[in-house]
């Protein structure tokens, strides 16, 4: 069956024919078989150089060996029996040993649910319900995290999230001043802040200006989370508050931590973790935060994940994807330069963004930044996947341990092409 086949098939059975609504492509997605490193391939046979990666969460590069070895072995010990095993206990080992905020590790079985979780111990350690987030900055999709998660608007990004509840949920600039008379407002006990800036780092967060909301965040004796999902194995092995010294009261990770599996984790001081331990009472309740979960550490994840970290721990596997990273942003801003095109790639660590328009983001707020016109945003994501490359949503990238040079270089040609044809027809100036 082709992709357009198999498309009308999904429609007839999954709400829009996906299962993530960033899945949905007009006029239809591709339907990936089989990936390896890299580069993955439809069911038409097409290859793809990827640079979406699992959505982030194949540092390794797709069915890396000691991944795959690690789950079949597993998988003929013990698939899942909702018990206690030692594989969980050497994963929270190492999150705790490589996290300068880690004392102690919960698992969850999603990024979502990892900040969901992050919410409640914050509030439960402060006793205070609300919550101060950042204007655009991303985490996840339960119905605490949505006000405010798209640049400029403190609605709710979906119908179904109660008014009362989005009454709980302040939103400020990333800046500290702005968070600074946030946090006048003496209800709110805990502040999250999603490390990379908003949407991995499409709007940038400085390592001057995450350490200025670090500091207002402890001035007020909040409890602060950082949400590293996307820069936790990514920036560096213990993640950004390792890399630039900046460390919160709770971390939530997902993605990478889980060896790409599906899966994730909280850790944090222990006097805020050890609320979920259940002989810790608080007000008659024990445990004090409840925390529960089918999957949570599951042996199937927690193998995939002891047999990452020894990779992950050494820095060479984020060295490496930096440095695709770097040569596709300058490659990028070469090409444009030499077509005459005004634009911006830019980015920190593995991941790269395009901004069409304006070589400089200074004075740009976030919602511009985010608000390329959805023509330019399609013709080139549309021009990129028709040559085999495939990116992240919008206008992103990011790159891993399995991408070389000549991907790189093959990666960039396309992109030329399709500079090419968005100038000629009439998208770019």
């Amino acid at each position: 069956m082709t992709n357009h086949e198999v498309s009308n098939r999904a429609r007839a059975a999954l709400p829009g024919g996906v299962s993530h609504e960033l899945r949905y492509r007009d006029p239809h997605p591709i339907f990936i078989d089989r990936a390896k490193g890299a580069e993955k391939w439809d069911r038409e046979g097409r290859r793809y150089i990827d640079f979406k990666m699992g959505s982030a969460s194949q540092m390794l590069g797709h069915c890396h060996p000691v991944i795959v070895e690690a789950i079949q072995k597993q998988a003929e010990r013990h698939i899942f029996s909702a018990d206690c095993h030692t594989a969980e206990i050497e994963w929270a080992e190492w999150i705790n040993r490589l996290y300068p905020s880690a004392e102690r590790t919960r698992f969850t079985a999603s990024g979502t649910e990892a900040t969901m979780l992050a919410l409640r111990l914050g509030r439960a350690f402060s006793g205070k319900d609300h919550v101060l987030r950042v204007d655009g900055h991303f985490h996840g999709w339960h119905d605490h995290v949505l006000k405010g998660a798209k640049p400029g608007s403190d609605r709710a990004t979906s119908l179904g999230v109660p008014d009362v509840l989005n009454t709980l949920i302040h939103v400020c600039a990333a800046n500290p001043h702005a968070m600074e008379s946030a946090l006048q407002d003496d209800r709110i006990g805990t502040v999250i802040i999603e490390v990379s800036g908003a949407n991995y780092g499409c709007v940038p967060l400085s390592a001057a200006a995450l350490k200025a909301l670090h500091d207002v965040a402890r001035a007020a004796g909040v409890v602060l989370i950082f949400d590293e999902i996307i820069t936790g194995f990514r920036w560096s092995p213990g993640g950004r508050q390792a890399r630039d010294g900046i460390v919160p009261d709770v971390t939530t990770l997902a993605k990478i931590a889980t060896g790409g599996l599906p899966g994730g984790a909280v850790c944090g001081r222990a006097e805020i973790m050890e609320l979920m331990n259940n002989t810790t009472m608080r007000n008659g309740i024990a445990p004090a935060v409840s925390h529960k979960g089918t999957f949570n550490g599951a042996p199937l994840i927690a193998a995939a994940a002891c047999a990452a970290m020894p990779h992950l721990a050494k820095g060479d596997v984020q060295s490496h994807a930096d440095a695709m990273a770097t040569r596709m942003r300058e490659g990028m801003n070469t090409a444009m330069a030499d077509y005459d095109v005004i634009g911006l790639a830019y980015g920190d660590s593995s991941v790269f963004h395009i901004f069409f328009g304006r070589d400089k983001l200074d004075g740009l707020s976030p919602a511009e930044i985010r608000g390329l016109p959805k023509p330019t945003v399609k013709a080139y994501r549309d021009g990129m996947l028709a040559r085999g490359i495939d990116m992240m949503a919008y206008t992103s990238g990011l790159t891993s341990a399995a991408h070389t040079y000549a991907l790189i270089d093959e990666a960039l040609e396309a992109f030329r092409a399709t500079l090419s044809d968005m100038i000629r027809d009439g998208v770019l100036p």
